[in-house]
């Protein structure tokens, strides 16, 4: 009895004290609800399918708020966000000692914008942005196609989750 009572008031000492140090989960966007429409994005480049991938990513990261609806139509959104696939670099290489390959890195260059639809406001905008990652070599020194695309699913993973937290803390200060 007093083992559950103590962890009772532990669990409630510890919800006070985050609620009182003013503690803010990035991922939460508690704010009037919003509905944005998420286009897909023009790709610049010749990677296939590309543009449907980060379409896909952002509209999952977007999903996770309860105050955040995806629409496909632009007619009843709120909020538009827009972007461009600028240039992708499968792969360039850096080599090591005795000429052989050490690394090889996938380079994405994207550019994007959030704005209000009603006011033609802009909320977010990043004029251009590079992501690199790491693929790995196999021993022969050579990077695989399977390497080199969950390179990218990482890439577009993290500036998805980017773009998400981006947004949700500027529609917050708003």
């Amino acid at each position: 009895m007093k083992t559950t009572l103590r962890r009772h008031l532990f669990f409630l000492l510890t919800l006070l004290l985050l609620a009182a140090c003013g503690y803010h989960n990035p991922y939460i966007y508690s704010g009037p609800e919003k509905i944005i429409y998420v286009t897909h994005w023009q790709n610049r480049t010749n990677a296939l399918q590309l543009d449907t991938k980060i379409y896909q990513s952002l509209t999952h990261w977007f999903q996770k708020s309860s105050s955040i609806k995806v629409t496909k139509e632009k007619a009843n959104a709120d909020l538009i966000l827009a972007g461009e696939i600028i240039s992708i670099q499968l792969p360039s290489l850096s080599y090591g000692a005795n000429n052989t390959t050490s690394q090889v890195k996938v380079t994405l260059t994207v550019r994007y914008i959030l704005k209000e639809i009603k006011t033609d406001k802009i909320i977010l905008e990043v004029p251009g942005e590079t992501w690199t990652e790491d693929a790995r070599v196999t021993r022969s020194g050579t990077a695989t196609t399977d390497n080199e695309d969950q390179a990218l699913t990482t890439i577009v993973d993290d500036l998805s989750e980017k773009i998400y937290i981006k947004a949700l803390s500027k529609l917050s200060q708003m």
